[in-house]
């Protein structure tokens, strides 16, 4: 009985303990989820605050929403749009100035023949007046010999010419006859008919033709006129031109504009003196091969296939195609078919050794830009745009060279250089980009 009370005791005692821990326990905890948790700062806020809020997203910038590509194109586009334009504008006031414009490009085309006579006469101690009174004069005659010469030998021929032409219609009438094509007589007499009758019905047009043929004469003798005024003032005072022009560039872009002149006018003048020669060849061996085959007026083909040698591409195929009609409707159609090969020969001759040879790579110019560039010549200015075409692309393609090369050799001068690079690797480098041109240059195009 003595025990019972001490082990209740005991174990009252342990409870009682227990519960004091648990309540202990329960405090930390009460205590650590009472601590307060600081608050945000209040703003200050003018605006009275509603029950219901509606918050608008912010809109992106235009500009980025727009794609890139899209942008790209945008920014390219109205570029072309302006230059375009000024291309139009610039074509429509060539057009109202033609034949200023054509004369004074006539004009650098002849400074670019008888320039070097002018420099060559001034090294031999003539003043520079006399040297260009000279080289003028003697140029100019000498072409207006050759224009009289072609035109005596015109009027020297035109009878026999006639006649041998009426007598190679007949032959070629016979051909056409006995001809595996079985064309009768018939045919033959309604194409004769068919041809008066055009005639007849267009002789308002004709003579309307005629009439501005008039007018084309005029203006080709005023043109001449501003070709000779232009081409003194270009032999003589070329430098100082070409020096005033300069003071128009903008300062910026003087510098690069003063290098690409000469290199523009050694381009032209490697072209002209390269036409000159490759016209030269081909009047020489084609003429002395239409005067073997006994066709008539070979001098005067001779010097028209001189002329047209001027305009690329078509200037040959007129020509060669002049010498063939003249050789079939005089010889007949053996002899036309000999004068074709010499002809063919030649060219190609010309085409794949002389041009090459003779032009080098100053002036090589694509086939196909020759083609476009003859074409829009051709179109815009007639046969006077197509002999200018070529040159111009020409001269385009290196003055566009050399200002590339020129900007790139700028900006490697102005470019930091990198670590372990030396100086002379950076000359190394420009001189690289700019070995094509190896020749001092000289201060004016014609210097």
């Amino acid at each position: 009985m003595s025990r019972v009370p001490g082990w209740l005791g005991r174990l009252g005692a342990g409870l009682t303990e227990m519960g004091e821990r648990l309540d202990e326990r329960r405090a930390e905890v009460e205590k650590e989820h009472a601590e307060p948790v600081p608050a945000p700062a209040p703003t200050v806020d003018a605006t009275p605050v509603h029950d219901h809020v509606t918050v608008v997203p912010a809109r992106p910038d235009p500009a980025q929403a727009v794609p890139w590509g899209v942008r790209v194109a945008a920014e390219a586009g109205w570029r072309v749009l302006v230059l375009a334009g000024t291309v139009w504008v610039l074509m429509r006031v060539i057009s109202a100035v033609q034949l200023v414009v054509l004369a004074f490009v006539g004009a650098l085309l002849i400074t670019a023949l008888l320039q070097p006579t002018v420099a060559r006469l001034r090294r031999y101690g003539l003043p520079r007046g006399p040297a260009t009174a000279l080289t003028a004069i003697l140029g100019f005659v000498i072409m207006g010999l050759i224009g009289w010469f072609v035109t005596w030998q015109v009027m020297e021929n035109i009878d026999n010419l006639s006649n041998q032409v009426q007598d190679g219609i007949d032959e070629l009438r016979k051909w056409l006859l006995n001809s595996p094509f079985h064309v009768t007589d018939k045919q033959i007499n309604q194409i004769a008919k068919n041809l008066r009758e055009a005639i007849g019905a267009n002789t308002d047009q004709i003579t309307s033709a005629g009439l501005e043929g008039v007018t084309v004469v005029v203006e080709a003798l005023t043109g001449i006129l501003l070709t000779i005024f232009s081409t003194l003032f270009l032999l003589y005072d070329g430098r100082r031109i070409w020096e005033w022009t300069l003071k128009l560039v903008p300062a910026a872009a003087r510098p690069g504009v003063a290098g690409a002149g000469p290199r523009a006018w050694r381009t032209l003048t490697a072209y002209v003196r390269g036409t000159v020669i490759v016209a030269l060849i081909d009047a020489i061996f084609i003429g002395l091969g239409i005067y073997f085959l006994d066709v008539p007026m070979a001098v005067p083909l001779a010097v028209f296939i001189f002329l047209f040698a001027f305009i690329p591409l078509v200037g040959a195929v007129v020509s060669g195609a002049l010498a063939v009609v003249v050789a079939l409707v005089t010889q007949g159609v053996f002899t036309a078919v000999m004068v074709l090969v010499v002809v063919l020969a030649v060219q190609q001759i010309e085409g794949h050794v002389l041009q090459p040879f003779i032009l080098g790579r100053a002036v090589r110019v694509h086939p196909l830009a020759v083609v476009l560039s003859v074409a829009a010549g051709g179109m815009i200015a007639g046969i006077g745009g197509a002999v200018v075409a070529v040159p111009l692309v020409a001269v385009t393609n290196t003055v566009v060279g050399y200002l590339r090369a020129y900007s790139h050799e700028q900006a490697l001068r102005h470019s930091p250089r990198p670590r372990g690079s030396t100086p002379s690797s950076d000359v190394v480098a420009r001189q690289a980009d700019t070995r094509t041109e190896q020749q001092p240059e000289p201060r004016s195009p014609q210097g």
